[in-house]
């Protein structure tokens, strides 16, 4: 059964069509969001399992506030450049993962992870 939805909020375009694409196999809606404040919305609105956030996009403290704002939404950081000290603070601020924003499989992988544990949590 696939999970309900999942929000991103990407930098480029082109990935974002990829994770759409790839999204839509394992999530019923797949959201894209064109800014901070419309991903806040789309994932109470779409009642989202999962929101995939690009760190060039929101910061630190941004993913801050939508982990408490929305405990039971899995986030999902990427980032084009690999920065142990950046990702550690994107998992202490309350996402559930950091991955390459070039490795399409591992963000997919990490978004059904991550709705998976949200369901096993609410359970």
């Amino acid at each position: 059964m696939p999970f309900s939805s999942v929000v991103l909020l990407q930098s480029d375009p082109v990935l974002t069509q990829s994770l759409m694409s790839s999204l839509c196999n394992s999530f019923r809606s797949v959201h894209i969001a064109p800014s901070l404040d419309d991903l806040r919305s789309s994932v109470a609105k779409h009642r989202a399992d999962v929101a995939i956030v690009d760190i060039e996009r929101a910061s630190i403290s941004d993913v801050h506030r939508l982990s408490s704002e929305f405990p039971g939404v899995g986030i999902v950081c990427t980032h084009r450049l690999a920065d142990e000290e950046m990702w550690t603070e994107a998992l202490s601020a309350g996402a559930a993962d950091i991955c390459p924003s070039n490795d399409t499989r591992s963000i997919i992988t990490a978004a059904k992870r991550s709705a998976g544990m949200m369901h096993s949590a609410a359970a």
